[in-house]
């Protein structure tokens, strides 16, 4: 008994505590926020809607084979775009149909990290709710509009490291001032061969 004595501390200090708790909490007040009238102030990474930029995507795949769920289904067809001066013409994937069912999405973000040419995106729009649960299958168009809700991204840590992106560019802009242009030699007229 000394031993439980010792270890606990005094006889009771947790429902003290736990009424001290009670006590602080009831003396503030309570703040309601009224949602349907007032907009919640969301965190800026909150998710919300995945988005989509038709234009962006090449159909890889990637979103739909690694979404634990299986909610995205995408549909494609190939079409033959001729390249001038190329032997043959080339072929490329063109998106039929883009769909996520978000009643069994989860929101776990993979589909957008996985995404290598940035066709989607997370918005903060939440308000999508449906009475129907077949309706919250959303097709290409309905996810190209959330488009214009996602937020741009965050500004550049001025303190950090530059992007690939900027370094890339600014050592393409300083290349050509440090090489100087090749001086051009006009052939002399009038001298050469006669033809």
């Amino acid at each position: 008994m000394g031993d439980m004595s010792e270890r606990s501390g005094v006889p009771g200090q947790g429902l003290v505590k736990g009424l001290a708790v009670t006590l602080k909490t009831m003396t503030r007040r309570s703040t309601t926020q009224q949602y349907p009238d007032v907009a919640p102030e969301l965190p800026p990474r909150s998710r919300g809607v995945i988005a989509l930029l038709a234009e962006n995507c090449t159909v890889c795949m990637l979103c739909a084979r690694e979404c634990p769920d299986w909610c995205i289904y995408i549909d494609s067809h190939k079409e033959e775009v001729a390249v001038p001066g190329a032997a043959r013409p080339r072929q490329r994937n063109v998106l039929d149909r883009f769909d996520i069912d978000f009643s069994l999405c989860m929101y776990c973000g993979i589909c957008v990290e996985v995404c290598p040419f940035d066709a989607l995106y997370w918005s903060p729009e939440f308000e999508y709710a449906e009475y129907d649960i077949k309706d919250l299958l959303h097709d290409k168009d309905h996810l190209g509009e959330w488009m214009a809700t996602v937020p741009p991204p965050p500004a550049h840590d001025p303190h950090g490291d530059p992007s690939k992106e900027e370094t890339t560019a600014a050592r393409k802009a300083a290349a050509p001032a440090a090489r100087p242009a090749p001086s051009r030699v006009r052939p002399e007229q009038g001298g050469g061969a006669a033809s």
